[in-house]
């Protein structure tokens, strides 16, 4: 019997359902009713709902609520600091059953081997890993990469089972202005799906960057600019993760009108995070608490989100539809109590059942050692820019000061928060290193230092002393990547990343410790961010307003060109 054959066999009743799921109600998030249903359940489909079933497996879930399973619509698992394996068992418990990921970062330090690398890992997670192909590798020409992946190396996945389409398209001058490699790669997708990227902006621009069939955006931080996006046809999705929070900013499109037109995503969460506050089902009780409409924001979380990225087979609790079901104690708090992916219950011992995928990238840390007067900024005239850092947000802004001087060099501002900042080409391409100064960071000594640096991931160091920045720099490459944090000459925090310097060989659990005694070791330097880490991996974006810095110096990102 085939499987269609066998799903109608138990639609009807002729034969006892594989799972059914009784004395619950589902969420209905076509009519926004709460329905006292069994769930019948065959194979990875839902075969019954409104009806009562036999089954082989009965499940009591009396009292509980069921809601279709939530899709993260656009992150880098890298950003969580583990293997796909190991967000795979860390996310899929809080009811994340789908997620949309671009390995953009792996695969600006690896190319080709590292979208590979996702791929067959996503072949394996139970849950459902969907791949975008990472369309800006390099980024930009203003920073050097570990890769280079134009078109022509992409097109060999686009026919991937588990490959949506192109991914976010962050060179929006370059759409703009009709770079040829830009075009190249996305005359190649006009007939799939390209997410988009395009913060703060508007306008012409906007419409011309639209023109090239750009769906969706996730760089949204006012209502205002959700809302001419929207008007522009736009997927927007809303995002909350370790850094960039814009949730709150967003709530008031979170509407049963808008909904249709909004997903949810994290982007960028580590395993702390995740542990403390939880994955999506955080940003659905924090928008709940704050008086969003339980039905738009599940709405967002699952049938709005698969309809944006053309994943028709889920999203409802319905029959025909995939069987991605999450057991709530309440729409309100939204605890997930069980998890069914596909179909199967989540346990450990489905974990258990996947084929392990060898890392790789595990000597990508390849800077030259640096020394303390590497770090040195001679005295120039006038002002001196100063990256401005805003908590919660990967935008900064573009400050000036008068830096005091020593000597013939530019000396940190404590009294201002002012400190410095270099990025040091780790790849062994040119042994670049550029310096800087960044405000906003509170530290009042030591340095922390990352190859988590996006997008290139070159090591990135922040401190007030140059002999702390040398040393945890140094430290980079002797545990092949990661972050360190020095206090007076002694390294007092680290975390080894040596998968392409960005993800752990470790269980997610151990990331999670590790990560809890490396912010107190970067909270006893006077840091007054919540996240530092990876507040110090966006200071190298070249692709967010305003101010910015990479290998190749200071960089404009309004003007997109290196500051003189």
């Amino acid at each position: 019997m085939t499987d269609l054959e066998r799903r109608i066999d138990q639609g009807t009743g002729r034969e006892p359902a594989d799972i059914v799921l009784k004395g619950g109600r589902f969420f209905d998030l076509v009519t926004g009713e709460l329905v006292a249903s069994d769930i019948a359940i065959c194979g990875e489909t839902i075969i019954g709902t409104v009806e009562t079933y036999e089954g082989r497996e009965v499940i009591d879930i009396s009292g509980k609520i069921v809601v279709p399973g939530f899709i993260d619509t656009h992150l880098h698992i890298e950003s969580s600091l583990v293997t796909p394996h190991e967000f795979d068992r860390c996310v899929l418990p809080y009811g994340v059953t789908t997620v949309i990921c671009d390995p953009h970062e792996i695969a600006n330090v690896l190319g080709t081997e590292g979208i590979q690398f996702f791929l067959d890992s996503a072949e394996e997670t139970i849950m459902d890993i969907r791949v975008q192909l990472s369309s800006c590798v390099p980024a930009t020409h203003l920073e050097t990469s570990g890769a280079d992946l134009p078109i022509e190396r992409l097109l060999p996945f686009r026919s991937h089972p588990k490959v949506i389409g192109l991914a976010e398209f962050m060179n929006f001058p370059g759409v703009i202005h009709k770079d040829p490699i830009c075009l190249a790669k996305l005359e190649a997708f006009q007939d799939g799906h390209i997410d988009g990227h395009s913060p703060l902006l508007s306008g012409r621009d906007l419409n011309g960057y639209l023109s090239a069939r750009i769906r969706t955006d996730h760089e949204c931080t006012t209502a205002e600019e959700a809302m001419e996006k929207i008007r522009k046809g736009m997927h927007i999705l809303v995002r909350e993760g370790s850094v960039s929070k814009d949730l709150h900013a967003l709530m008031p499109i979170l509407t049963e009108r808008l909904s249709p037109f909004l997903a949810l995503c994290t982007d960028d969460r580590n395993p702390l995070d995740i542990a403390e506050q939880g994955h999506l089902d955080y940003m659905i009780r924090e928008a709940i608490r704050n008086g969003v409409e339980p039905l738009a924001v599940y709405r967002a979380a699952s049938i709005s989100a698969a309809r944006a990225f053309g994943l028709r087979d889920r999203g409802l609790v319905a029959p025909g539809w995939r069987a991605d079901l999450v057991v709530v104690d309440s729409l309100e708090n939204c605890k997930a109590e069980m998890v069914f992916a596909a179909g199967r219950h989540v346990t450990d011992a489905l974990f258990a059942t996947r084929k392990p995928v060898a890392p790789v990238g595990l000597d990508s840390v390849k800077a030259r050692v640096v020394k303390a007067a590497d770090f040195g900024v001679p005295v120039a005239e006038g002002e001196t820019p100063v990256i401005g850092v805003m908590p919660g947000k990967i935008i900064t802004e573009h400050r000036r000061f008068r830096l005091p001087t020593s000597g013939n060099q530019t000396s940190v501002d404590l009294a201002n928060d002012v400190i410095k900042v270099a990025v040091i080409e780790r790849h062994g391409k040119n042994g670049n290193h550029a310096n800087g100064f960044v405000q906003g960071f509170g530290l009042k000594k030591g340095a922390i230092a990352s190859t988590v640096g996006h997008d290139s991931h070159n090591i990135c160091v922040v401190g007030v002393s140059e002999e702390d920045m040398a040393l945890a720099a140094n430290r980079l490459g002797e545990i092949k990547g990661g972050f360190v944090v020095v206090e007076d000459g002694k390294v007092t925090g680290e975390i080894p990343l040596p998968v392409a310097g960005l993800m752990s060989l470790e269980p997610y659990e151990s990331v999670r410790d590790t990560l809890h005694h490396l912010r107190q070791a970067a909270y006893a330097l006077g840091t007054t961010l919540e996240e530092p880490f990876l507040q110090v991996a966006f200071l190298p974006l070249p692709v967010i307003p305003h101010l910015k810095i990479s290998d190749k110096g200071m960089v404009d990102v309004d003007k997109f060109c290196l500051i003189g």
